[in-house]
């Protein structure tokens, strides 16, 4: 049995409380989904600034009546400290998934980015805290990295943000060390690594790279790369990721005031990403023949990323189950329902 299978046990034996915020977006609802099938009370928060309606409304598909009864709404914004108290009441652990994402969004708009990633974190943090929560886990990025060159990325080496959003994010890792030094409230960050999978939204001018190529091969329109298709990405598939949340959240003392990579430790170009998706939707039987076209590098990219989770694997227990393939050959049943 491994970690993971032990905790689906222990909280099937013995539920908790947890408060998922950033609910109707695409990771906290795979999240809420994933608890409320293991009979978890779920308080989520969101305020539908990046989240959906229809995410909430498919979860609810997706489980019985007697485990959506125990999911509780709170329509509200993490940036007012009000709404943050309210929604910590009674909770065991939290799940902090909210926050503005994008690295070209943050330089657009670097002032609402702060706002949300500091600002609404820092509101969050304290209210768990003053709460006094058992645990609080919260998404960390990969984007803290910069522009150290070294692959693959180890937790303890990071370079110079390249964007507002990778600022925002290593704020919030240096605001978890002060309140584990200052008050002895103890956290865990994960930096994600391109997470991806159903319910991740295709549409807008941030939407990620694998919902916004499917959508467009699924509309047979053009697919475009920025830069020569060789920059490479560790994408890692949703389950794993909420794999690493449960493990985090019901983590031993001495493993949290730490931060841990969550991702597959492994490269895919974007090319060979095209081509993956492609050859995925042609088995499901939509013909997408043509080839991507390439255009400039983006602003604030790195150009390659691969993680160690080593880390992860040895003090969370952290065991992959989706590699790349798997994931993508997962996701696109959704994509073709939802979008095509």
């Amino acid at each position: 049995m491994t970690k993971y299978e032990q905790i689906h046990q222990e909280l099937l034996e013995s539920p908790k409380t947890w408060l998922v915020t950033g609910v109707a977006g695409f990771i906290g609802s795979n999240l809420l989904e994933k608890l409320l099938k293991l009979n978890q009370t779920v308080v989520g928060l969101d305020n539908f600034a990046t989240g959906h309606q229809h995410n909430l409304d498919e979860v609810k598909s997706l489980v019985s009546e007697a485990q959506w009864e125990r999911f509780r709404f709170i329509e509200g914004d993490i940036r007012d400290p009000k709404a943050c108290k309210q929604a910590v009441q009674g909770v065991d652990y939290v799940l902090h998934q909210a926050a503005l994402g994008s690295v070209p969004r943050s330089i657009a708009d670097p002032l609402t980015t702060n706002a949300a990633n500091i600002t609404g974190f820092l509101n969050m943090l304290d209210a768990a805290r003053q709460e006094e929560v058992k645990s609080f886990t919260y998404a960390a990025s990969s984007s803290t990295y910069g522009d150290h060159p070294a692959l693959p990325k180890v937790e303890e080496n990071i370079g110079n943000p390249l964007s507002p959003y990778a600022v925002t994010k290593y704020v919030n890792e240096l605001y978890a060390g002060v309140y584990a030094r200052t008050y002895g409230f103890k956290t865990i960050g994960l930096r994600y690594f391109n997470v991806f999978g159903p319910r991740q939204d295709p549409n807008g001018a941030y939407a990620a790279v694998i919902p916004k190529w499917t959508a467009s091969m699924l509309g047979n329109e053009e697919v475009f790369i920025n830069g020569d298709g060789e920059t490479s990405r560790d994408f890692c598939f949703i389950d794993n990721t909420v794999q690493m949340n449960i493990l985090a959240a019901t983590a031993d003392d001495e493993a949290k005031d730490e931060v841990y990579n969550v991702a597959l430790g492994d490269r895919t170009t974007l090319n060979e990403l095209y081509f993956s998706i492609q050859n995925a939707l042609n088995d499901l039987g939509v013909q997408h023949c043509s080839v991507p076209t390439y255009r400039d590098f983006r602003a604030g990219d790195v150009r390659h990323s691969q993680a160690n989770i080593t880390k992860a694997q040895d003090k969370l227990g952290y065991a992959p189950v989706y590699r790349i393939q798997s994931g993508i050959n997962k996701a696109m049943p959704w994509y073709k329902k939802f979008i095509g």
